[in-house]
């Protein structure tokens, strides 16, 4: 017997003053809930109910017990009820980690049509290029792009993306572009230390994957500053696809290397390891997978 179930009879036994008219109500036989209420008042260790031949009454112990736990009761079913209720029309808060530049373009326009399909949902996304820990921070999930690391977090890829090596074609043009990736040492290069390869760049260089150390005036956490920095024609830079891929059709950048590119990376939302995840989390998670399935130029 869980201690629920004896609560439950308890009540029942205590309302109708009758062992025989709460089991009819319960359900059960009088056996049973004779032997629910005796367990409960053994794990206890306190008598609830007073009993004759001919009538049953509460103690003093057994009064206030009953009150607590008709309240106890009412707030599980409640409870039991909301959580029932959530799993068809789920509700409630998201609290979501996103790339400023992702975040305002493509997650903005995927938010507003999810916010159509769940009106009892609201999201608060918070835009950072910056890498967040979201269980010390409180986040729900957060979307990530590049390679992930091993992590105790779930991981769902929701696209394929693209990094792409580029330069300005001024910056170019006082200094050759690269042909091979071991030319890089011969140049400014931009590094995001928001990857976790750093200075080192990995390449694929006749099948095999390689890196190079680079070296350079400028290190930035984030890949807008990048993206400014390359526009000002200080450097080359891996940046993202959907932030650069405007400049890209300008030709206001230009892609070096892409025969090299060893970058595979993917668009993922990153969530906690919960047992049961909540609704509101996997019903956002599945739509973002759906949403971006065809995804291209990110």
């Amino acid at each position: 017997m869980d201690t629920i179930t004896g609560m439950r009879t308890f009540c029942a036994v205590a309302t109708e003053e009758s062992f025989v008219r709460a089991a009819e109500r319960l359900g059960i036989s009088p056996a049973l809930t004779s032997k629910y209420v005796g367990q409960l008042e053994e794990r206890l260790g306190i008598r609830l109910l007073n009993r004759t031949t001919r009538s049953l009454a509460l103690t003093e112990n057994g009064e206030a017990y009953f009150r607590r736990c008709l309240d106890l009761i009412e707030d599980f079913d409640e409870l039991e009820a909301s959580v029932r209720d959530s799993q068809f029309n789920p509700k409630g808060r998201l609290l979501v980690a996103a790339p400023i530049i992702f975040g305002g373009t493509y997650l903005s326009d995927a938010i507003a049509i999810f916010l159509e399909q769940y009106p009892d949902i609201s999201i608060e996304i918070r835009l950072s290029d910056n890498f967040v820990n979201i269980i010390d921070e409180g986040f729900d999930l957060a979307i990530r792009l590049g390679a992930l690391k091993d992590s105790t977090l779930i991981a769902k890829k929701l696209a394929s993306t693209g990094i792409f090596l580029c330069a300005t074609p001024q910056y170019l043009a006082q200094y050759p572009a690269p042909v091979h990736p071991d030319e890089l040492v011969n140049h400014n290069c931009i590094v995001d230390t928001n990857f976790d390869s750093g200075n080192q760049w990995p390449f694929v260089v006749n099948g095999e994957r390689i890196t190079v150390k680079v070296g350079g005036r400028l290190k930035v956490n984030s890949a807008t500053a990048t993206r400014a920095l390359l526009l000002k024609h200080l450097g080359i830079a891996f940046c993202p696809g959907h932030v650069i891929a405007k400049d890209i059709s300008a030709g206001r950048l230009v892609c070096l290397l892409s025969d090299f590119n060893a970058f595979n990376p993917g668009l993922y939302a990153v969530y906690p390891h919960n047992r049961h995840l909540a609704t509101k989390v996997r019903v956002f998670v599945d739509f973002l997978a759906d949403y971006f399935a065809d995804a291209t130029g990110l």
